[in-house]
């Protein structure tokens, strides 16, 4: 096999023996071809992110967020590295002052915010598990999280404290103590006190530890510092165990993997916080932040105010979950479909000569500068202007988003793969390499990664183009689920952890995602599916923002149930002389022909076989949401719920489709 650019190879490949299937060979990225970087001395926690961070950078601007003047937002105002140090030691000296020690469980509840990062320092100082509490697993779920984990004393957003108080009275057998992030009204202090607990406000928690100093305890690197729990698509949330290596031994990775690609964090790098700090993607971002003195500014909570933050802080990095650059393409392109003959020629014309020149191997800044000055300026100015690197993760991004953005962004565009398990980043695309488009990229020079076969689904690691389940090793490895050894020993197996992701190696050495070992059936003729697969081709058409592809073991044929872009529908049927809204057009017979259309078309150019087509589909102009449960907070799909969700609309098309023979 000729050798893969980005990658060296450290182990030989695994022939299939005693019924274990065949591995491929172990591979690393090619900027650890000298080893993994090693640990900075001292820096053994997030502790010490923060603290050598507070003691090299003391004054430069920390955390940021916008002053409300006269009921207007107007400009960011910040505390620095001293001033969020102040608050963290006090913040401590409540904690322990209330009878919490070393090892307890600190709950944060709430939106992204300066005190949210002062509650996780102050966990960091003082050996406290950090375990976030979800914002969009609704109340069930934080029950769950507080009763599991033992949560004794939670920081809650002060308009949550409402959602807390849904989890009474089970949560008060652990729940001793509330804070809020601001105030506390009245008729919520007098029931949390009815309930024997203790609930302070902000800045009377504050006052608690004043004239009280406790010893940080000694933090090692193996200790735990959070307990982060994934949704999942199935059962009760688990309890991710991460410990300090992983997360030091992670930014130590990414900081590597950027001065390799000559794109190093400085000081004077801008963050917008706005991806939940409770996932494991924005809180290593931030944690990498902090280690370099660099700056992270607060959203204001509003997903319709987001462009609007962003013109105003002016971030150099944005990471973004598919969902919301699917915002800024949808955005960008009513722009240009409505800007009139002119406006639109010019933009296409640029758009072609810069992508097939940088199709011919130019980096972005070099492919049509311009292009950039006189049109794609107003796109860069429009994510604030300073943005260098946009970094996408959590799902898939669709290839026809993040080429349009890689043109016209005037940023790099990348895209990651990781898990909670993985403490996120383990592959991320690189700078100027157009063929990784569609791609996860190389590993990050913190792990190694192979792939193993799986035979029942055709996936061989040991074929010309291998592909197989991505299993991974390494130091930013899970200590395992919380209480749940059952569920660890499953999937961590002599120190390599087994994704559940089938993985393809490209001969650049980067990854691409094809399927989820999983998610596999069968069709009443006895063919496999791998349904992700599927989806994956399908969210191709470009008038089609999502879709969920559903078969089983009684019927021969596949049916699905798609959200159409919106634009794009309209577009159509305006086109074709067809009149009503968007909710009359998803159930109008010809523009269902039209989608069916679209999905033979692709399914046709990407050779599928005769049992992979659709042969009924369902348009749904409501978006697959959290508040149905239909997805979980990172955009997964819950299969077993839309399932339960759309049975009828099932059961309707099974009967109505004219049934191809097998």
């Amino acid at each position: 096999m000729a050798p893969r650019k980005y990658l060296i190879e450290v182990e030989k490949a695994k022939e299939a023996k005693d019924g274990k299937p065949s591995i491929g060979p172990v591979y690393r990225s090619l900027f650890a071809k000298d080893g993994f970087p090693p640990p900075v001395p001292g820096l053994e926690s997030c502790w010490d992110v923060f603290r050598m961070s507070v003691e090299k950078y003391p004054n430069n601007p920390m955390l940021g967020r916008r002053e409300i003047v006269n009921g207007k937002a107007g400009k960011y105002v910040w505390q620095t590295y001293k001033q969020v140090y102040d608050v963290v030691i006090k913040v401590g000296n409540s904690i322990r002052s209330c009878g919490v020690e070393p090892g307890a469980k600190c709950g944060i509840y709430g939106a992204n915010c300066a005190e949210w990062i002062m509650s996780m320092e102050a966990c960091n100082a003082h050996g406290l598990y950090c375990v976030p509490l979800y914002d969009t697993l609704g109340a069930s779920a934080v029950e769950f999280i507080i009763c599991h984990s033992e949560v004794s004393i939670a920081f809650v957003e002060e308009n949550k404290i409402c959602e807390l108080l849904k989890t009474f009275p089970n949560s008060t057998q652990y729940l001793k103590t509330i804070v809020s992030f601001g105030k506390v009204a009245l008729k919520e202090q007098e029931e949390i006190e009815k309930s024997g607990l203790a609930v302070y406000s902000w800045d009377e928690f504050l006052k608690l530890g004043e004239n009280k100093q406790y010893e940080l305890p000694v933090k090692k690197k193996e200790d735990i510092c959070t307990i982060m729990y994934t949704s999942g698509t199935t059962g009760d949330p688990k309890g991710v165990l991460i410990s300090n290596d992983s997360i030091v031994t992670l930014i130590a990775g990414v900081k590597r993997l950027l001065e390799s690609v000559k794109e190093s964090l400085t000081s004077e790098d801008v963050y917008l916080s706005y991806l939940p700090l409770a996932h494991i993607f924005d809180r290593v971002i931030e944690e990498l932040f902090i280690q370099h003195g660099a700056s992270i500014g607060f959203w204001r909570g509003d997903v319709k105010l987001l462009i609007e933050d962003i013109g105003e802080l002016k971030p150099t990095i944005f990471c973004a979950v598919p969902r919301v650059l699917e915002r800024v393409y949808s955005g960008l392109q009513q722009k240009v479909s409505t800007g009139g003959f002119l406006k639109k020629t010019l933009f296409n014309v640029a758009y072609s000569h810069k992508f097939s020149s940088m199709k011919k191997g130019l980096a972005h800044h070099q492919a049509s500068p311009i292009c950039d000055k006189i049109v794609f300026n107003k796109v860069r100015q429009g994510l604030g202007g300073k943005v260098r690197l946009i970094l996408s993760g959590a799902a898939p991004l669709s290839n026809h988003v993040e080429a349009f953005l890689r043109v016209v962004s005037c940023a790099h565009v990348l895209q990651g793969y990781g898990l909670t398990e993985t403490c996120a980043g383990t592959f991320v695309s690189l700078p100027n390499e157009l063929p990784m488009l569609g791609t996860v990229g190389p590993p990050v020079p913190n792990v190694d990664v192979c792939l193993e076969s799986v035979p029942e689904m055709g996936y061989d690691a040991l074929s010309s183009t291998p592909r197989g389940e991505i299993c991974i090793r390494g130091k930013t490895l899970f200590a395992g689920y919380y209480k749940r050894e059952d569920l660890t020993e499953e999937v961590l197996n002599d120190g390599w952890f087994h994704t559940g992701d089938i993985g393809e190696w490209q001969p650049d050495g980067s990854m691409k995602i094809i399927d989820r070992k999983k998610n596999i059936f069968k069709l009443s003729q006895g063919e496999y599916v791998a349904v992700e697969n599927l989806e994956n081709i399908y969210s191709l058409v470009s008038d089609i923002d999502s879709i969920w592809v559903y078969g089983n073991s009684f019927e021969s044929f596949l049916v699905a149930v798609a959200n159409p872009n919106q634009q794009a529908l309209e577009h159509w049927a305006q086109e074709h002389g067809i009149s009503g809204d968007f909710k009359a057009l998803c159930e109008n017979p010809r523009a269902k022909e039209y989608m069916l259309g679209e999905l033979t078309k692709i399914g046709k150019e990407k050779k599928l076989k005769g049992f992979e087509f659709i042969k009924a589909i369902h348009l749904d102009p409501e978006p697959f949401d959290m508040e149905r449960d239909l997805i979980t907070p990172t955009y997964k799909k819950k299969r077993p719920q839309l399932l339960k969700y759309y049975q009828n609309v099932i059961d309707n098309m099974y009967k109505s489709a004219s049934k191809p023979s097998a």
